[in-house]
């Protein structure tokens, strides 16, 4: 069984619905399960967090993925890799594919340059297996909106959100191995279904 497991995916595409329920089925089975979120996981990242997605005035790009990293930095160090150590699958509701996507293609930093600032800061911990739940922004985006109020980064443009799309099926061509694609178009129990598959083979 994988270690470390990563989800990724645009507003609305259902991640947390999958991690809830592997994290129930893992648990069921008798693994060690911790699910973590980013940014959060420590006092610091809940911290950051609240002020990345609550923020009144605006962000500049590169202040925006410095505080991504110091946030993740700290979960590394504090939570994520102490759970490693000691047995345990960590299931992450994202990790360095959203700065890139996000950070890199979304707001024009480069996605190169986001993923040598993401191996610097993580320095060499990769995800074994990356779950990329893959929707139509528009339709993620009416998913989110339907289902809680917008957040600083669910309320830009459309086409920013086609950016992240974009961005992430491009790391799935240069990681297919590792990122597994999904239909999130589906209903959740299938989407469940596939991800349950890919893990347990």
């Amino acid at each position: 069984m994988k270690k470390f497991i990563t989800f990724e995916g645009g507003e609305g595409a259902g991640k947390t619905t999958l991690i809830d329920s592997i994290e129930k089925a893992l648990v069921k089975q008798g693994f060690h399960v911790l699910k973590v979120r980013e940014p959060g996981g420590t006092k610091l990242g809940e911290a950051v967090r609240n002020l990345l997605l609550h923020a009144e005035n605006p962000v500049a790009p590169v202040a925006e993925l410095c505080l991504f990293l110091a946030s993740r930095a700290q979960h590394l160090a504090e939570v994520i890799e102490p759970a490693l150590k000691a047995g345990k699958i960590v299931l992450c509701d994202r990790f360095n594919d959203s700065s890139v996507a996000y950070q890199g293609l979304g707001r024009g930093l480069g996605m190169d340059k986001v993923q040598q600032m993401c191996d610097l800061v993580c320095h060499g911990l990769q995800p074994e297996l990356t779950f990329y739940l893959d929707i139509d922004p528009a339709v993620g985006l009416a998913r989110a909106h339907k289902a809680r109020a917008q957040d600083r980064i669910e309320s830009e443009t459309l086409s920013f959100h086609q950016k992240i799309r974009e961005a992430y099926h491009r790391i799935h061509k240069l990681h297919p191995h590792r990122l597994y694609l999904i239909d999130a178009s589906q209903p959740p129990e299938q989407v469940f279904a596939q991800a349950m598959a890919c893990l347990l083979k």
